[in-house]
């Protein structure tokens, strides 16, 4: 852990940098070379090699509104890879109970991967939608040769103008090398120091390791915690993603079956997270007001047979501002009653836009 601390804070000035507009790839054969290091060397070592892994890509496509509204809605949305961004975007902008938004703290956009149609789809999102985005590189995927960049990672975006962007990379719980998915890369976090109205609003866009237990992810937010005390100092904070609070290592299948068997263990993954999570009340400890308070389910696991494991891993982190309301959103399919007739959503064929449910909540920033 302490040599961790060490490269992260050598690597604060690097962290500061932001890439402008779109993040330059890495030749197919270059991300070959790379990932083979990996058969001898640490994650650590060859990602200090790439400096897409310490940057944010940034762009302010949108002026700032011209009054402060009295409240800003914030969603928190996991877009399973942006595989279905059509539909993702008419989510957004047609679904009547996520309004309003000015903040979207979101998880798993790809950059260059050909199971989304090898799309910038953060920067299409933003676009699509008129908002200031960061995105962060979170893994760089190896097991696809279509792939034109394979890159895949968190983002903030927002209808306030971004001033400063970077990315906090997360102590490593599990290789994911050594994973069926073959990556490199690890789990971080990207912050946006945003402008509202004048004021600085420090947010976070988090996406925590489920291949491990509570303490693991709880050693991943202790660093996300301390990286903000420095980074986003003396300002509101929003933090936000899929802490992947599961209750339970996400390596152990016999545990994850024994819990997916038993009425008991599985209402534990929706009622008793915070016993299991230890991250949980450590953020809270440390001043964090944390929503939805309700134990709903914001992620469907697959099991064997067809049924489902009810996980509750989403969640919005508050500092100096007050939710005054906070609630799930289904992106099932069955309840797009909204949709638009002759929309991608009222052709969308699948069984949920995302593997996540959304999080939404209205909040006012306190003086």
């Amino acid at each position: 852990m302490q040599e961790f601390r060490s490269r992260q804070s050598a690597l604060t000035a690097k962290q500061r940098k932001e890439w402008r507009g779109n993040m330059e790839g890495i030749i197919l054969e270059e991300r070959k070379r790379l990932g083979a290091l990996l058969d001898t060397h640490t994650q650590a070592e060859v990602m200090e090699k790439i400096p897409q892994f310490w940057r944010a890509e940034t762009d302010n496509f949108l002026s700032p509104p011209e009054r402060v509204p009295p409240h800003l809605g914030v969603l928190m949305f996991n877009m399973e890879r942006g595989v279905h961004l059509e539909e993702i975007r008419e989510f957004l902008q047609d679904c009547p109970a996520i309004r309003p938004f000015d903040l979207i703290l979101a998880n798993e956009l790809d950059d260059g991967c050909a199971r989304s149609g090898n799309r910038n789809t953060a920067r299409e999102l933003a676009e699509a939608l008129g908002l200031n985005y960061a995105w962060g590189l979170e893994f760089i995927e190896l097991v696809n040769d279509e792939n034109a960049k394979g890159f895949h990672g968190n983002a903030v975006f927002s209808r306030w103008p971004i001033r400063r962007a970077g990315v906090i990379r997360l102590p490593e719980q599990y290789n994911w090398y050594f994973d069926r998915q073959k990556r490199i890369g690890g789990r971080l976090a990207v912050f946006a120091q945003l402008e509202v109205g004048g004021a600085p609003l420090g947010v976070v866009s988090i996406h925590l390791e489920n291949r491990t237990d509570g303490l693991g992810r709880q050693a991943q937010m202790r660093t996300i915690l301390e990286a903000v005390r420095r980074e986003l100092p003396d300002m509101p904070l929003i933090l936000g993603g899929d802490l992947n609070t599961n209750t339970f290592d996400g390596r152990d299948k016999e545990d994850i079956g024994a819990i997916a068997a038993s009425p008991d263990l599985r209402r534990r993954c929706l009622e008793g997270v915070f016993d299991y999570e230890p991250l949980l009340p450590m953020a809270a400890a440390d001043g964090y007001h944390i929503v939805p308070r309700e134990p709903r389910m914001t992620r469907r696991k697959p099991l064997p047979g067809g049924d489902f494991l009810p996980l509750r891993l989403d969640w919005i982190l508050l500092k100096g501002v007050r939710a005054e309301k906070s609630y799930m959103v289904s992106t099932a399919r069955e309840d797009f009653t909204f949709a638009r007739p002759g929309g991608a959503l009222a052709r969308f064929e699948g069984a949920e836009l995302s593997d996540h449910n959304a999080i939404w909540a209205l909040c006012r920033i306190e003086q």
